[in-house]
């Protein structure tokens, strides 16, 4: 081979080493992101942090003493785990919402039954009610609500068992593009048992 044609191939392996080093950085930062959106939805802008230390008890009258954490307790035999909360309510007690935000998703499943699932103002959180009798008059999908509102009625549709009245109360933390079915499920009795209010 000549000088002239060793002088173009490490041109050419020196510009594919380039290349490749490109994609490697653009592969691993958007890695890093990935993760970071995982670990920390980013904020939208303008839109007040809710915090979800200060969650209103989502049972009207409901006294924190009577939470119980069954967070992860098995489901179905063993099949899956529980990701939420059961709060023990008579039948019709007021279901109201835990914090201030829009309702975005009314929803009828067979596990949930008569669910509402309301996202925070800022689209970091989604709360969701499950096993209720009905909604509250005028209660629509994408209704604004404050922290206390009445939303429904503690019921027992869906598979919570007839007479096994309560409402199943869960936290998922999202990203504000992420849809009302999708997040990371939290415990929610720390929030709860720490910060509640009762209404």
């Amino acid at each position: 081979m000549t000088r002239l044609g060793w002088s173009i191939l490490a041109m050419i392996l020196l510009a594919v080493a380039g290349f490749a080093s490109l994609l490697s950085f653009d592969g691993a930062d958007r890695t890093r992101r990935a993760v970071a959106t995982q670990t920390e939805p980013p904020p939208v802008e303008g839109a007040p942090l809710v915090s979800t230390s200060g969650l209103t008890l989502p049972v009207s009258g409901y006294d924190r003493a009577d939470l119980r954490d069954n967070w992860g307790d098995p489901r179905d035999g063993g099949a899956r785990a529980h990701t939420g909360i059961d709060l023990m309510a008579p039948a019709g007690t007021p279901v109201v919402a835990a914090g201030p935000g829009r309702v975005e998703k009314l929803f009828l499943s067979n596990a949930g039954g008569t669910t509402l699932y309301q996202r925070s103002p800022d689209r970091r959180w989604t709360y969701y009610y499950a096993h209720l009798a009905g909604y509250a008059p005028g209660i629509a999908e994408g209704q604004r609500v404050r922290a206390g509102q009445t939303l429904g009625y503690v019921g027992d549709s869906g598979n919570a068992g007839a007479g096994n009245y309560h409402l199943h109360f869960g936290v998922t933390r999202t990203t504000p593009e992420q849809r009302w079915y999708q997040g990371q499920a939290i415990d929610p009795y720390p929030l709860l048992a720490a910060g509640a209010r009762n209404r």
